[in-house]
């Protein structure tokens, strides 16, 4: 579902889609919030099987998700890569289709999620040049589709969606990374302890705020995302006007509060962060833009494409953009010569 004006959304990302295929911090760094304990508003939202979450409580360990057995779908297999749909799920009429891209001759290769932002669907990972692009390098890659987004999007009021119920949109997405994390570790064909994550948009937030809250993500790269909820709310042509006041009350950017990367981003300190910038795009305004700027940790990479042809020539030609993650996570190079000790003296 693409709702009202959300077209403009899909114009300034399309280069993202078609590219694929052909740092510095300031000020005082925020703290992240208690990770473990529900607002005081919070009621859990329960469902068949036990199911019981809390949106505004990140970690799995608060929260009560109970996946049934994956189904397998169709795997498809070609001469770079094999492709594989598996369908899991933990809520009751909320299935999420897994894409698992494998390179052919990798027993256990490091992996790689990716989560593109709302409103674009999972079509993309059928697409066998970008799966060509995920795994010429010896890494796999896991695609799915954030909660109220593409096949996830059903049963709903036409009212309801992604920014409308950002709450659910992001908390439950979270929960959803970690539990896809759980199934990924049971396989025994991909190398869990060299995982990172790639978003975009919606999906960059999710990103962030998982590798918070989950050690095992080891590396993110984040491309434009959401945050600064009040500046975003308020700003952010993606919103339509009729609609913008129903999310600048005290009681919705309250609830949005404690899913702001702006809060989490501390949390990533010493472990890979990359913060992806494209200026020739508006969907995040700028005063959203400088607040997640000022909060990235010392240690973050920031780069920013200030056109559209600064990202395909830095960015999309080559897939250049999948360079940086799959250095993070690659396995250390062997010594050619482990018997060799340099004294200095030569």
């Amino acid at each position: 579902m693409i709702h009202g004006t959300h077209k403009l959304y899909q114009v300034c990302f399309i280069f993202l889609v078609l590219g694929i295929l052909s740092a510095t911090a300031g000020g005082q760094q925020p703290q992240p919030p208690s990770p473990a304990a529900p607002a005081p508003h919070s009621q859990p939202h329960t469902g068949p099987g036990g199911v019981s979450e809390y949106w505004d409580v990140l970690p799995l360990s608060a929260n009560k998700l109970h996946p049934v057995a994956p189904v397998l779908g169709e795997k498809v297999t070609m001469p770079a890569f094999t492709r594989e749909l598996v369908r899991v799920e933990w809520r009751f009429g909320d299935p999420i289709d897994l894409y698992v891209i494998r390179p052919v001759g990798v027993a256990k290769p490091p992996v790689v999620l990716y989560l593109y932002g709302y409103p674009t669907d999972s079509d993309r990972f059928l697409n066998d040049k970008l799966c060509e692009s995920y795994t010429r390098k010896g890494f796999a890659a896991v695609g799915f589709v954030s909660a109220l987004t593409g096949q996830r999007y059903h049963d709903r009021p036409m009212k309801e969606w992604f920014v409308s119920e950002l709450e659910e949109s992001l908390g439950a997405s979270v929960h959803d990374v970690q539990m896809i994390l759980n199934y990924l570790d049971t396989r025994k064909d991909l190398d869990m302890t060299r995982a990172g994550i790639f978003g975009q948009g919606s999906g960059a937030t999710i990103a962030i705020l998982s590798a918070a809250v989950d050690p095992r993500l080891k590396a993110v790269d984040a491309v434009d995302p959401w945050g600064d909820w009040p500046d975003w709310l308020a700003g952010s042509p993606l919103v339509p006007n009729r609609e913008r006041p129903n999310y600048l009350t005290p009681a919705f950017l309250e609830k949005a509060a404690p899913l702001d990367p702006l809060r989490w981003m501390s949390a990533l300190a010493g472990r890979p962060f990359r913060l992806e910038e494209t200026l020739f795009t508006a969907v995040t305004p700028d005063a959203a833009r400088s607040r997640l700027l000022a909060a990235l940790p010392p240690n973050a990479v920031r780069v920013e494409y200030k056109t559209q042809q600064d990202y395909v020539r830095d960015a999309s030609t080559g897939a250049r953009i999948l360079d940086w993650l799959q250095q993070q996570l690659a396995p250390p190079q062997a010594d050619p010569h482990p018997g060799n000790v340099s004294t200095g003296n030569r």
